[in-house]
């Protein structure tokens, strides 16, 4: 093997793990709204339903922020790509100097935070509502109004950015022709400089459309008391979501699919009526095409598509949700039976052990306390207090007798002896 096609295996190892890594979580979501767990999820697989799509379009709230976000979109649509064109056009004309500063003026809206824009939209046309109408909710302060306001601000950047690439490829000498052959200004704009710019008109309203239908930070200020799907999925991230937010992202990666098969379509229509015209000598409607590396399947991703479709149709006839559910539930029970059981026999072998090693405890300490003292450095003088407590008490009960012994011989010697017995006999008689 080569170095170019080691090279070549390497670039496509390289592609093929970028591809992986950037759609990815979206083929991972896909699955996740095909399968009956209540959380989404692949593993374990339960059952193939489609029921999450039924759930997705009962419900009320994701899909008030779904039309929510479409009628934003497409007011940012209508007022940021006219005002990313009117710059563009402003900035073609300009002397360099002063093309630099007013560059970095209408770029700078990227720079800035979208908190800073969402917060400083809302206080200013609030204070305009107040202040200068005298207005509580006047018009200007409206969740709509304030979105649109607010996200345009930064997304006719976006706009202004792609019409300057187009820009870059324009002959002004068009421009000159036609005003020197007597057209109008606004006829070179609509007859000449449109047609040019339709591509990237096109570009910059997806673009605009696609900006505007995720943002968040921005939305989250100035919608107030509305909500769009960005802050919709928010709140239902914060509380549980289920496989429905899957269900609504695959219906977006198909429209998102859809049209770029179409573009794709249409493009190469286009230009094999402009290969046509090149061949007839006849001057092509728009630029000449250059060979492109990379295409995208057209044919190949219908095909794809169509056989997918027969196969879930096949497969469809004989499958009864119902059932696999019942059978589903029937494996999750004796599992769970199982662990339970398992859990409890660990818990009893836990508490037999934790038993015999008390008693055990229970002994050893007790032989401890017995002989625990033995050898303590006191244990001397506590026998000798206890002899000497002994021989106290001994001592003390001997006292007692002699002390009553005493008593009775104290008196034996006493000189009135006699008489008290003379006086006892003469009482006797």
């Amino acid at each position: 093997m080569t170095s170019a096609g080691v090279m070549r295996i390497a670039v496509g190892f390289y592609i093929l793990l970028f591809f992986a890594y950037l759609f990815g979580p979206l083929v991972v979501m896909s699955f996740t709204a095909f399968n009956s767990s209540e959380f989404p999820s692949i593993s374990p697989w339960n059952c193939i339903t489609g029921e999450w799509f039924d759930v997705l379009v009962k419900d009320k709230h994701l899909m008030g922020g779904l039309r929510s976000s479409l009628f934003v979109g497409i007011g940012v649509v209508l007022l940021a790509v006219p005002i990313g064109l009117a710059a563009s056009l402003l900035l073609t004309q300009l002397q360099k100097r002063a093309r630099s500063v007013m560059y970095t003026v209408t770029i700078s809206p990227i720079l800035v935070p979208g908190v800073v824009l969402g917060i400083s939209t809302l206080v200013f046309w609030e204070r305009i509502d107040r202040v200068v109408l005298g207005a509580e909710d006047g018009f200007f302060y409206d969740g709509y109004f304030m979105t649109i306001i607010g996200q345009s601000t930064f997304i006719a950047a976006y706009a202004m950015l792609v019409f300057l690439a187009r820009l870059q490829r324009f002959d002004p000498g068009l421009e000159e022709a036609a005003l020197d052959l007597g057209a109008t200004h606004t006829q070179v704009f609509r007859k000449i400089l449109l047609p040019f710019l339709k591509p990237a008109i096109a570009s910059a309203a997806v673009l605009a459309f696609l900006a505007s239908f995720e943002n968040y930070n921005t939305t989250v200020f100035t919608i107030v008391s509305e909500s769009t799907l960005t802050t919709v999925l928010a709140s239902k991230v914060r509380y549980g979501i289920n496989p429905s937010i899957s269900a609504l992202a695959v219906i977006i990666i198909g429209l998102t699919l859809i049209g770029a098969v179409v573009y794709e379509y249409l493009k190469r229509k286009e230009e094999k009526a402009a290969s046509a015209l090149a061949a007839e000598g006849l001057p092509g409607m728009g630029t000449a095409s250059s060979p492109r590396p990379m295409r995208i399947p057209v044919g190949a991703l219908t095909g794809l598509v169509a056989v997918s479709l027969l196969a879930g149709l096949w497969f469809a006839q004989g499958y009864d949700v119902d059932e696999c559910k019942v059978r589903v539930a029937e494996e999750n029970r004796v599992r769970f039976e199982a662990l339970k059981q398992q859990k409890l026999a660990e818990a009893k072998a836990k508490r037999e052990a934790s038993g015999e090693s008390a008693e055990a405890a229970v002994e050893a300490n007790q032989a401890g306390r017995q002989y625990q003292n033995i050898f303590a450095p006191t244990n001397l003088g506590q026998q000798v207090d206890s002899a000497a407590e002994t021989e106290t008490e001994t001592g003390a009960e001997a006292a007692v007798e002699a002390n009553q012994a005493g008593r009775q011989y104290q008196s034996i010697f006493d000189p009135g002896n006699l008489g008290k017995q003379v006086d006892s006999a003469v009482e006797n008689e």
